[in-house]
């Protein structure tokens, strides 16, 4: 019992490191963008601060407290979470294929402004806090785009090291980041205990009866301080749901809200510390360690954010949504950490266009709040029809959960609409761009698959051709292992060995890797063998992927040799043959010209199957086929 408590307390911690850095450093530009300089010029009275205050604290309570810990994060597939788990989860549901799709395309829709969020999050997040920079040395004000972007390029550089010796600090160093605040804000409402009326939801809702535009208006800044929600859905399957939830509301949740109030006293007792509101919880001997304490956390929440990006994109390429990138694993104990070159390389330019060209948190704000509303309402809807369609809950049910849940969600995606003109528009064309993309390689493939079924033919068919042919086909020693783009098909560098070759090896084990709609594929059911007429020393073998394991078939072949005669084979001496396309664009119809040009640009540049599926250099050999798109 002591064993089980002690590993409930590391992963307590580790959650807190990994999980909440997001939303943990909200509170360093969250209420600026209302009351700061460059805010909304929003007055400053009690009121208005009261209000504001409490619907910071319950949309929290509403979103985070009930809407994931209490509901969203129950919606799991095999412990898995996040956007990209529900559209594996509504993969499964009996819905008709236009409406299947449809919902999927939502789910896209949040999986594309997710990016986003994930190159908003540490431009603004680093930004905010080098910031501090100007309250306690003004003479370096010029310096503060110069050392986050300092501070931003050394962090993506990191990258391909991976986090585990830095990662163990996480958690404690966002321990301390979380006492600090709360202390800075319990200093405040101390000298101030009038703002703990905010605690209750009545000044909320007086806010919202005698101001409703101002308070419309000021949802814009309200999802500031929910960002990061979706990471303790995402990030269910490192920790697990226990120990997020409890480090939600023994530590994280109650510093944050104390934290809030304690800005708000601030602002209302002393108007001029709108700006950089949370180093101003301090006394002047403190917040030169604040500020450092500040970037350390900003950098924290910012990788976790990257490592979502990693992750989710993982994902995106085993389930067939985008093309296969190279997949760099940074840790040989744990599976969740990887590293895409590509997608770092790109997350880094765009948050260094972000950082330069709006130069402060204040106006970075306003792009914020639309990639954060937009993937918070795609989750409550694709849940809300998981709960439907997957687990047949009743209709009562779900319009409950739809008034409680959808109007806040709507809400915030109708505020911050308002801010589109004024920097908003930069999640949405990085969304739309993603979505393109997504969506051009899906319907890319298509064409490509069907145009392979035909070149290809069966594999029985193949197989029985072989048995069949006089003289008898000449067979070579050794065993050879060809990938395979479809279980009943014959690879087409198969067809090439034997037109070209007229032999083949003395054993053939064609192999087809499917990526499941589950998180994982237990050792034990990785495997099918297909049991086939006149084999001739020809085998066909499918393994099987969840999302979030690694693929390797050399590795997977070994540990299946001694399991089944079929592939007793040595795989450190087979050859390992692919089949690759060659892309030509034809005049047809199916797909848009340019849109071709993108399918062609996305496969051209697509990581190489031996990478992918870690197959040996030296003995793999790639066989290339013209198909026509």
């Amino acid at each position: 019992m002591n064993k089980i408590n002690k590993n409930l307390a590391a992963l307590t911690i580790g959650a807190l490191g990994v999980v909440f850095g997001d939303i943990g450093t909200s509170p360093l530009y969250a209420l600026q963008v209302v009351f700061g300089q460059q805010g909304q010029h929003l007055a400053v009275n009690q009121a208005n601060v009261f209000g504001i205050i409490s619907l910071v604290i319950w949309s929290i309570t509403m979103v985070v407290s009930i809407k994931f810990l209490a509901f969203i994060m129950h919606a799991d597939n095999e412990g898995e979470g996040g956007i990209m788990a529900l559209i594996s989860l509504l993969k499964n549901t009996n819905f008709n294929h236009r409406s299947k799709w449809f919902f999927i395309t939502l789910g896209l829709i949040g999986v594309a402004l997710f990016y986003g969020d994930s190159a908003i999050t540490p431009a603004i997040s680093v930004l905010s806090a080098v910031e501090g920079l100007k309250l306690v040395a003004p003479q370096l004000s010029s310096l503060v785009v110069p050392i986050t972007l300092a501070v931003l390029m050394a962090l993506f550089w990191v990258q391909k090291y991976g986090t585990g010796v830095l990662g163990r600090l996480f958690g404690p160093t966002m321990l301390l980041w979380f006492v600090t605040i709360g202390m800075g804000g319990g200093w405040q409402i101390w000298q101030h205990p009038g703002v703990l009326v905010t605690l209750s939801p009545l000044a909320a809702a007086r806010f919202f009866i005698s101001q409703p535009l101002v308070a419309f208006i000021a949802m814009t800044a309200v999802v500031l301080a929910i960002t990061g929600a979706e990471a303790l859905y995402a990030d269910m399957g490192h920790f697990g749901r226990r120990p997020i939830a409890r480090a939600w509301f023994l530590l994280v949740f109650p510093a944050l809200a104390l934290c809030y109030m304690g800005q708000g006293a601030l602002i209302l007792y002393n108007p001029n510390a709108s700006n950089n509101l949370l180093v101003q919880l301090f006394p002047d001997v403190m917040r030169i360690p604040v500020v450092i304490l500040a970037t350390v956390a900003t950098i924290i929440a910012s990788q976790s954010v990257i490592s979502g990006a990693f992750s989710l994109t993982r994902q995106a390429v085993q389930l067939d949504y985008l093309p296969k990138m190279l997949v760099k694993h940074t840790s040989t104990r744990e599976i969740g950490q990887v590293y895409l070159p590509f997608i770092n390389f790109l997350l880094f330019v765009i948050v260094t266009v972000l950082v330069v060209s709006f130069g402060s948190s204040d106006k970075l704000a306003n792009a914020y709040g639309i990639a954060v509303s937009g993937t918070l309402a795609a989750d409550t809807i694709l849940y809300l029809v998981v709960l439907r369609k997957l687990w047949g809950k009743s209709k009562s049910q779900l319009v409950l959960l739809a008034l409680v849940f959808l109007p806040l969600d709507l809400l915030f995606v109708a505020s911050n609409m308002t801010k589109i003109f004024h920097g908003g528009l930069f999640p949405i064309v990085i969304g739309a761009c993603i979505f393109l993309l997504i969506s051009t390689w899906l319907k890319g493939d298509k064409i490509i698959d069907a145009e392979r079924v035909q070149m290809e033919g069966p594999l029985q068919t193949f197989i029985n051709e072989v048995h069949n042919t006089k003289p008898a086909i000449s067979r070579v020693q050794g065993a050879a292992v060809y990938i395979g783009h479809h279980p009943v098909l014959a690879p087409l560098a198969l067809h090439a060995t034997l037109e070209d070759m007229h032999e083949l090896p003395e054993k053939v084990v064609i192999v087809s890797v499917i990526s499941t709609t589950s998180a994982h594929v237990a050792e034990d059911k990785r495997v099918v063998i297909d049991n086939l007429e006149y084999s001739d020393g020809i085998s066909h073998v499918t393994l099987y992927y969840g999302f979030h394991d690694t693929i390797n078939v050399p590795k997977t072949l070994k540990q299946l040799r001694k399991c089944n005669a079929e592939l007793d084979f040595d795989t450190d001496k087979a050859a390992y043959i692919i089949s690759s396309s060659n892309i030509v664009k034809t005049k047809r119809r199916n797909l848009a010209n340019w849109r071709k040009t993108i399918y062609c640009l996305l496969s051209r540049n697509a990581v190489s199957a031996s990478d992918y599926y870690k197959l040996p250099i030296e003995r793999t050999e790639e066989l290339r086929t013209s198909i026509k798109l």
